[in-house]
């Protein structure tokens, strides 16, 4: 008889990229291949199986690596990117950057796997076996057109033979420059947080509240002490600084105290510190909360009512201010020009409507990670995947309790944000774990934690009434905006803020009224999203002009034209715009088609025109920094500007390589680090590429005149270059006859074109302004993402919460795949100068996402009649054609 000690281990052979390895435990290959083996091409994106970051090939079939266990994968062949032929990867590498196909880049080494999957079993696919092939692999940056053209790209160079050419050097303004990280993201050796080693590491792993509305009568940690690998479980009472973070509002806790109420489902109340993330996890679920629970606020309508408790009672700072509330209003925002009811007493025709506006996910790919690295007895380095690391330097230095000088923040690649990565998340907890322990510390959320803790698009609720003379002449707006800021403040009062500015969209009449109220409730936050609150404005204001274009009886594209603004002439915000502005430009670019579509009774078409602003602008400091340092011969490029996939670090080289004439191959671009990179503030608003675009080109031409005055880069060896610029604006209350809320802004218009019989979206035309085009497949990649996930807002994607917990997991979001992607024609138009700032560039990134909801919502009302004012747009026959 065998005893249970004499019984054999059994081990599980696995052959990865032809080699064998032996495992003596079931794992997750996703295990296996980044812990075990140290693969990091396969990405950890949601480990839900809903994702595809993850994608291998197994025995040649493209399956993903979370849902695969070790016991079932013995004799069988596992291919990771690692293991590709090399000329495979060159080619991947090349087809990738010619088209632009990268972008944040966490998702594309799993299209990369799912591309060669395909093309190995049909050689010669077609575009919508390209995206039947890809339609597991998400990607919320590009809108999967540039990837198909690059998968299409690679076949066809694969099954040729074709030479790969070489890469140009030439990195002008203009230029279809590769990116600078195009190949390390398109192979997956670029390093996002979660792909870092650092010896010794260990793991850190929130406790969250049990409910969004708690109060924390206890918190039992003995038991989860004394579990295996548990090196020490932390609570409000061992955080040394500042409890609260948050970078303009202080009102959001690092760590609820017993005693107190949470006010989310993502409140952390305590930190548990392991060895490893198993033990991590195993001791967080085992920490006892005592609390009750308590009815929470679930609508701007509930927290405005009579009796409703107050979320903050209890206060909090901003700007140095110390703010005690008497309601549940965050923020009021009041914008008023001329006088509205003289403007409606010229009107004939009215329309009015109530908008009803969701909260949107940003579901970027890669969810939310920091290492805390001890640097001696007082300092911490803090490895970051953020939109500002001088934002979390400031706030790690508060949370710490140490001066400035003893904190390092340094950014890794950053796998998305469009803003749902401005507020801190993670990079606090894993400072402070490491701070305390004296040892290397990773805390990462996982996919559900991300969807409760970061703050979403603000759902709004906007009531809005608008009025035109006979000839379709607009005159006046009156509108209120009430928006779910959720439990904490973050970015709501200048998201409200633009949505006030902007709700007049970008026409020429100057009688408006609007008010606006940002509202905590007991949701998870709201803040910053691509849009920046002029997607929600331009869902609201743009379905009444084409109300309004009935009823006086000419159609939706000539009552824009007629009202359109002008060079010269005043926005509804009183800002006068100037030479550059193109709105006029973008509408002649789609004139023959939208007609074209108008009078074919096969499909319908709507129109949507809109403008966004770059910067932050409303007479706020908002410089960008760049240097230039000359480093044994070659020229680093400094800035703290995080690249979120929307290509900056590309911008600034192509800004440098034209300011001072060198080629790139003499520019180095430098990973955001506070030791040497200067603050360029946040990557938002739509003002990297022109506020530290123009910061490279001043540095640049200080570098150029002492090329030009003969020395060269080894005569400058260490000479550094400092680049900055700002601009200056006035506040959206300026009683100025002409104030400038805003350096520029960037004009679009769009079309989305439907079947007639079905509904089906067939085609969508985006006419862009954005001055300046530095980069024509990046641009064009800003164009089509941020159209998908217009897409998703307008038609597919209902985020919901039921008493402050969100509905949805990431496979239930309802993101746009590939196969459900309508083609989009991308035009530029440009009525700008190759001058300052940044030879003539705007901003591209938000704009893009805020039209096709509103053109849209045309389509469906002549394709059935219906006039929807709540989106997703119910009813809607948004699917993907049968064939793919």
């Amino acid at each position: 008889m065998t005893t249970a000690a004499e019984t054999p281990t059994q081990v599980f052979t696995l052959n990865i990229n032809g080699v064998d390895h032996d495992f003596a435990e079931d794992l997750d290959l996703l295990v296996v291949l980044r812990e075990r083996l140290g693969i990091k091409s396969a990405k950890d994106g949601c480990n839900q199986g809903a994702c595809g970051t993850c994608m291998v090939l197994v025995d040649g079939k493209v399956v993903r690596a979370c849902t695969q266990r070790t016991k079932r994968l013995v004799g069988k062949k596992i291919i990771t990117i690692e293991g590709f032929e090399q000329r495979e990867k060159e080619l991947f590498e090349y087809s990738f950057a010619k088209h632009g196909a990268t972008q944040c880049g966490f998702c594309i080494p799993g299209m990369v796997v799912s591309a060669k999957g395909l093309v190995d079993a049909k050689p010669e696919p077609t575009r919508d076996e390209v995206k039947f092939a890809i339609r597991t692999n998400i990607c919320r940056c590009t809108g999967y057109q540039q990837i198909e053209d690059a998968i299409l790209d690679y076949a066809e160079m694969k099954r040729t033979g074709a030479p790969i050419p070489a890469p140009t050097t030439a990195g002008g303004i203009g230029t279809n420059l590769h990116r600078v990280d195009s190949y390390a993201k398109t192979l997956g050796t670029a390093e996002y947080v979660d792909d870092i080693e650092v010896e010794g590491l260990i793991h850190g792993r929130n406790v969250f509240s049990p409910c969004a509305r708690a109060l924390i009568k206890g918190i039992d940690t003995s038991e989860a002490e004394k579990m295996p690998g548990v090196v020490r479980i932390l609570t409000a009472s061992d955080i040394p600084g500042s409890r609260y973070i948050g970078h303009l509002a202080k009102d959001w806790p690092g760590m609820i105290a017993v005693g107190e109420e949470t006010k989310m489902k993502g409140d952390s109340v305590a930190l548990v510190i392991a060895e490893t993330l198993d033990q991590a996890l195993a001791a967080a679920d085992a920490v006892k909360i005592d609390y009750d629970e308590l009815p929470p606020l679930n609508t701007p309508e509930e927290a405005l009512a009579e009796g409703a408790h107050l979320i903050h009672g209890e206060g909090y700072k901003q700007f140095g201010r110390w703010i005690e509330p008497t309601s549940n209003v965050f923020d009021h925002e009041v914008v008023k020009r001329g006088d509205v009811e003289a403007g409606f007493a010229k009107c004939v025709h009215f329309a009015e409507a109530s908008w009803d506006l969701p909260p949107q996910e940003h579901a970027f790919m890669e969810t939310e990670a920091a290492i805390g690295i001890p640097q001696g007895d007082d300092g911490i380095m803090v490895i970051s995947g953020g939109q500002g690391i001088y934002d979390e330097y400031h706030e790690v230095s508060d949370y710490l309790g140490i001066p400035m000088d003893k904190v390092r923040i340094r950014s890794a690649w950053v796998g998305g944000g469009f803003g749902g990565k401005e507020d801190m998340s993670v990079q606090h907890q894993a400072a402070l774990a490491a701070f305390l322990v004296k040892r290397p510390v990773k805390v990462k959320f996982d996919r559900t934690d991300s969807l409760n803790y970061h703050p979403k698009r603000h759902a709004m609720k906007i009531d809005i009434k608008l009025g035109c003379d006979a000839d379709g002449i607009l005159h006046a707006m009156q509108a209120k905006v009430v928006s779910d800021t959720g439990a904490y403040g973050s970015l709501g009062g200048p998201v409200l803020q633009r949505a006030c500015t902007h709700l007049g969209g970008p026409y020429n009449y100057t009688n408006v009224d609007i008010v606006g109220d940002a509202v905590y409730t007991n949701n998870p936050p709201a803040g910053a999203f691509r849009g920046f609150g002029v997607t929600q404005s331009a869902a609201a204001i743009e379905p009444l002009l084409n109300e309004l274009a009935r009823k006086v009886g000419i159609d939706a594209f000539e009552i824009r034209y007629r009202n359109a603004i002008r060079p010269g002439l005043e926005l509804p915000n009183g800002q006068i715009v100037g030479d550059d502005a193109a709105l006029v430009e973008t509408l002649d670019a789609v004139k023959d088609a939208y007609y074209a579509y108008a009078a074919d009774p096969s499909v319908h078409v709507g129109i949507a025109c809109g403008l966004k602003n770059a910067g932050v602008g409303v007479g706020l400091k908002d410089p960008g920094r760049c240097d230039l340092a000359v480093v044994d011969g070659k020229v680093e490029v400094r800035s703290s500007a995080a690249g979120i996939g929307q290509g900056v670090a590309t911008v600034v080289v192509q800004m440098a390589a034209e300011s001072t004439g060198l080629s790139v191959d003499k520019l180095v671009y430098t990973m955001p680090d506070t030791t040497y990179s200067p603050n360029a503030g946040t990557t938002t608003a739509s003002r990297q590429t022109v506020f530290t675009g123009q910061a490279a080109r001043i540095a640049g031409l200080q570098l150029k005149a002492d090329l030009d005055a003969g020395a060269s880069l080894d005569d400058l060896n260490g000479k550094i270059y400092h680049g900055e610029f700002d601009a200056e604006t006035d506040p959206i209350t300026s009683d100025k006859p002409n104030p400038v809320s805003h350096i520029s802004y960037a004009y679009g218009t769009q079309l989305v074109v439907i079947s007639a019989e079905t509904g089906e979206m067939l085609k969508i035309i985006a006419a862009h302004d954005s001055g300046t085009i530095i980069n024509p497949p990046a641009a064009e990649g800003q164009v089509v993402g941020g159209i998908a996930m217009g897409i998703g807002y307008a038609l597919t994607e209902n985020f919901t919460y039921t008493n402050g917990v969100p509905d949805q997991k990431l496979a239930q979001l309802g993101l746009v795949k590939a196969n459900q992607m309508p083609p989009v024609e991308t035009i530029f138009v440009n009525r700008g100068t190759y001058d300052d700032p940044a030879y003539g560039a705007k901003g591209i990134g938000e704009i893009v996402c805020c039209l096709v909801a509103p053109a849209a919502q045309e389509a469906y009302y002549l394709f059935d009649g219906e006039w929807r004012t709540k989106l997703p747009l119910e009813g809607t026959f948004y699917r993907p054609k049968k064939n793919r």
